[in-house]
């Protein structure tokens, strides 16, 4: 169901600033399956990115409901990355010694996917649950051991799950919070399921590093809102809980983890939460000047895009892409940019080749097709991993031609260099 709202989702004021209006756009992880009829093939909907002028909470105001989203069939399998594999790995690690969670603690993992990240802490004795509403990454977390609850997470679920099994020491939310359309209940979810003393991360996309490096692509229909510490701290204080750190993150192009207790727990607050607070103020997130100058340089960025690809076409050149990220979906939508331009598209996920980009119906490959087709350039749609990407195809293929990335700007990047027979 489509639906339009208007108030802030976090304080209910009414939304009337726009930050970004992207068009019309289709949902970005609905990869079509040229072989089945009944797929929602061609439907898009307005993708409009709105600031509230109240809590400053950005978010979308035309969204689809989250079980039309995150569906039995998703296709995002978060273990098909090794970069974010190592980055689960030492997120276990650094958790474990820095908060002495010994073999038994409970871990409760909201949006565990594939059981990418609470397999790590499975080795280490932990008592994990995962709590991941799609069915295709459920039943693979599964398969390798880990107990998970297929359930959206709400503040009713969590009663639920201390009842079933107690409060928990740590609680890992990566790249959810932006998925989740009522916030408040999440928040309240998260400090029922928390022991007293207990701790709960938080990590999501960074709202500043976001707009000052012009990653307008990260906004799509799946994610309803986009954090800054100030507009996340007064979500989590109306739920009874506390920001007593921060961490940034080089993971999505700049990620923020907020390290979250329970408001009354004795845990002191970390100088580096006023720091990012002040950071963000001086950059202007609480006004509205910066909004505008970000949706400008997004202009700009589809105008040197097209450009750039344009001038390559023109001389010839064949131009594929890496990758079928739901950030691919929104820039190639929102610049105009499809098989006319790229030829197609590569993936090592198995569940997304032989499918189409919505909207844009770019083919999507095997990375082997790369080797057989030859192109002179490739768009590197997931940016965010240019050097794992790069790397993969220097130590798997004889590419001689050159990569471009999108972010911040358009670029080609230098040749890489032909390894040794």
């Amino acid at each position: 169901m489509h639906r339009t709202d208007h108030a802030c989702r976090h304080c209910a004021a009414p939304l009337a600033s726009c930050v970004l209006d992207l068009g019309q756009s289709p949902v970005a992880n609905d990869l079509i399956d040229p072989s089945v009829k009944e797929m929602r093939d061609g439907e898009t909907y307005p993708l409009k990115i709105m600031v509230c002028d109240r809590c400053r909470l950005v978010q979308t105001v035309d969204l689809i409901d989250a079980e039309d989203l995150f569906r039995d069939d998703y296709v995002y399998f978060s273990s098909e990355s090794t970069s974010w594999l190592r980055h689960a790995e030492d997120y276990v690690r650094a958790m474990s010694e820095r908060f002495a969670l010994s073999a038994g603690a409970r871990h409760v993992e909201i949006a565990s996917n594939d059981g990418y990240l609470l397999q790590y802490s499975r080795a280490l004795g932990l008592d994990t649950l995962g709590v991941e509403p799609c069915g295709s990454v459920a039943t693979a977390a599964r398969a390798k051991g880990i107990a998970t609850c297929q359930k959206f997470f709400s503040e009713a679920l969590a009663r639920e799950l201390v009842a079933d099994g107690g409060q928990a020491d740590l609680v890992t939310a990566n790249n959810v919070f932006a998925h989740v359309p009522d916030i408040n209940d999440f928040a309240s979810g998260i400090r029922e399921l928390l022991k007293p003393a207990g701790v709960a991360t938080i990590e999501v996309q960074h709202l500043l590093r976001l707009m000052q490096r012009n990653q307008f692509d990260t906004f799509y229909h799946e994610h309803f809102s986009y954090y800054s510490l100030l507009s996340a701290k007064r979500v989590f204080e109306q739920a009874g809980l506390r920001v007593f750190d921060v961490e940034e993150l080089p993971t999505h192009g700049g990620s923020i983890r907020f390290f979250v207790c329970r408001d009354e727990a004795d845990r002191p607050t970390s100088p580096r939460v006023a720091s990012l607070l002040d950071e963000e103020l001086a950059y202007g997130l609480d006004e509205d000047a910066v909004y505008l100058a970000f949706s400008q340089r997004a202009v700009a960025l589809r105008t040197d895009l097209r450009a750039l690809l344009g001038r390559l076409k023109d001389q010839g050149c064949r131009i594929a892409a890496y990758g079928a990220p739901a950030k691919g979906v929104t820039l190639l939508n929102y610049c105009g940019i499809g098989t006319d331009t790229i030829d197609f598209t590569v993936d090592k996920a198995a569940s997304k080749q032989g499918k189409l980009l919505p909207g844009v119906r770019l083919p999507i490959r095997h990375p082997a097709a790369l080797a057989v087709e030859r192109p002179d350039y490739i768009v590197i749609l997931p940016w965010n991993l240019t050097d794992e990407i790069v790397t993969q195809i220097g130590d798997s293929f004889d590419f001689d031609g050159s990569f471009i990335t999108p972010m911040p700007t358009p670029r080609i990047l230098p040749k890489v260099t032909r390894r040794a027979a």
